[in-house]
């Protein structure tokens, strides 16, 4: 413990080689806890309290006159020419009720002659002193020792820690360039997958209009070669009907023939018998007969030329019809072939569809995604900060620490 009234510390002694007396040195920094603390004094037991104002700054613990409380609230600085600074490395600081202060605190060390006794106004106010003075009071020369080689030693590894996030860092950057471009071939994939949906949607309507017309096709074919067929048969009887009128009035060509040489013999009889009467025009009866029978035959060779010439008309207009309908069936199976190509290209056409499709699904579930297993390999083996002997570094501030190290550094 040191006071003003003893003699000076190291640093007012380095203060006052700075500056003159006259000189007034004010630090603007910051200050774990300051407040205004009863104190009693120290070394010698005395029932006396006076207000003072305190600083806990670091590991020190730092009280002037009570009206320094304002100026240093006002400034934000604090005077470099306290009344006394208490060291707290390595002290101990209990709660305890003394002399009728019941927020009393006690503070020792193995160095001290004495005990060093400080009350709050009120135990929220006691608690908030007690927790900063602990806190103080674990800063010592052997932990800060300790604390820079374990520095040294983080740092040792920090450089090593540096060089493998370098090749962690270029690992990811290649891993994210290779996710990148798999994730662009999978976007065009997705874009493909729908296309290929789509053609292939198509393809199965374009197959079932096909399929429709194709056993439509064969209905008209059907049909076709029905009346295709009946009109063979027609005009199968009608050239037997016509071959058969013609041999008909062949025989009453024939008939008609003789009919008329029985006439003109008997004209050629009756005229050598009566020469005379050569110009009268009186008819026998057989020649009546005769003549009746002629107009017969050729009444019914007439009636028989218009059946034949009927019969011609009906055979002319059945083979155009024939004809038309052979067409019709040519067409009919030239179409039903060219459809079946068709199904048959559009079978092929969908089963590649659907291969294509399957592949690009299987390449898009394939897409590998390595990171967190390359940052396991990568710092799974550092050693864990849990298992530090000295709480002086914390784990938040090694992680500080290891956030600061910069690839850069590695040489």
């Amino acid at each position: 413990m040191f006071s003003s009234s003893s003699k000076p510390s190291l640093f007012s002694y380095w203060t006052s080689m700075e500056q003159t007396d006259s000189e007034v040195l004010d630090i603007s920094t910051k200050v774990q806890l300051h407040g205004v603390l009863w104190k009693r004094p120290f070394g010698r037991s005395s029932a006396k309290w006076s207000r003072r104002f305190f600083i806990i700054k670091d590991s020190f613990l730092l009280y002037y006159a009570e009206n320094e409380k304002r100026s240093f609230e006002t400034n934000k600085y604090f005077n470099i020419h306290p009344k006394g600074v208490i060291p707290l490395g390595g002290c101990v600081v209990d709660p305890k009720e003394d002399q009728g202060m019941p927020f009393a605190m006690v503070i020792n060390h193995d160095d001290f002659t004495g005990n060093i006794v400080l009350a709050a106004e009120n135990e929220a106010e006691q608690n908030q002193w007690l927790e900063m003075l602990q806190e103080s009071g674990r800063v010592t020369w052997k932990n800060a020792q300790l604390g820079e080689a374990m520095i040294e030693s983080l740092e040792a590894q920090g450089l090593q820690l540096a060089k493998e996030k370098q090749e962690y860092l270029d690992k990811l950057m290649e891993e994210t360039e290779e996710l990148s471009l798999q994730r662009e071939q999978k976007e065009h994939l997705e874009r493909l997958n729908l296309v290929l949906e789509e053609e292939k949607q198509k393809f199965e309507e374009l197959v079932t209009e096909l399929r429709a017309e194709q056993d439509q096709i064969k209905l008209d074919l059907d049909g076709t070669a029905q009346s295709l067929k009946g009109v063979e048969s027609e005009k199968e009887e009608l050239n037997n009907l016509t071959t058969l009128l013609q041999k008909s009035i062949e025989e009453l060509s024939h008939e008609k023939q003789r009919t008329l040489e029985l006439l003109r013999e008997k004209d050629l009889e009756q005229g050598a018998e009566h020469p005379e009467k050569e110009e009268e025009e009186e008819v026998q009866p057989g020649d009546t007969g005769l003549r009746s029978e002629l107009r017969h035959i050729e009444e019914q060779m007439r009636e028989l030329q218009r059946e034949k010439e009927q019969a011609e008309e009906r055979l002319t207009e059945n083979e155009q019809r024939a004809t038309v309908l052979q067409q019709e069936r040519e067409f009919y199976s030239c179409q039903s072939r060219t459809l079946q190509q068709s199904l048959t290209q559009l079978t092929v056409d969908k089963k590649q569809t659907e291969v294509e499709l399957k592949v690009n699904h299987t390449a898009s579930q394939m897409a590998p995604y390595s990171l967190h297993s390359t940052f396991d390999q990568s710092y799974g083996t550092l050693f864990p900060i849990s298992e530090l002997s000295n709480p002086i570094i914390s784990p938040s501030h090694f992680t500080d620490m290891l956030n600061m190290v910069e690839p850069a550094v590695v040489y």
